[in-house]
């Protein structure tokens, strides 16, 4: 996959070329908080396939749990760009409004439907696990 995307003010903008491990929606309160109240639309890829190409990062991490999930975004604008999973530090996650093309979205899964509130959608058809699968 070709791609590109940034933060809503333009300050970051990134490159993909290499193909998408995944294509998720998260459910999970955490993400819900980081979303506005909806659950996170993703694509992992490995983290050599994404090149940043202006502006710098900035990170939050909760300084309170053992394995924090480091979040990226612009400094400017807010805008949320990814975040890396403890668990695959490998892959960097992008949120697929971030894209310039959102719409190469095609989820493959749904996680942490333990955590879904009654207006969130889940495709008919589409794999949904409590946790992750």
């Amino acid at each position: 996959m070709k791609a590109s995307g940034g933060c809503y003010c333009g300050d970051i903008r990134y490159q993909i070329d290499g193909p998408a491990e995944a294509a998720f929606q998260c459910h999970c309160r955490e993400c819900q908080y980081f979303s506005g109240g909806e659950p996170a639309t993703a694509m992992a890829f490995d983290e050599g396939d994404v090149i940043f190409t202006r502006g710098n990062l900035a990170t939050f991490a909760r300084s309170d749990l053992e394995n924090p999930v480091p979040r990226y975004f612009c400094p400017r604008c807010g805008t949320h760009i990814g975040n890396y999973s403890p668990r695959r530090p490998d892959l960097m996650i992008l949120k697929v409004g971030t894209l310039d093309d959102p719409s190469v979205f095609r989820p493959q899964l749904a996680i942490f439907l333990c955590d879904a509130q009654p207006f969130h959608h889940v495709e008919d058809g589409l794999p949904a696990f409590q946790k992750r699968p």
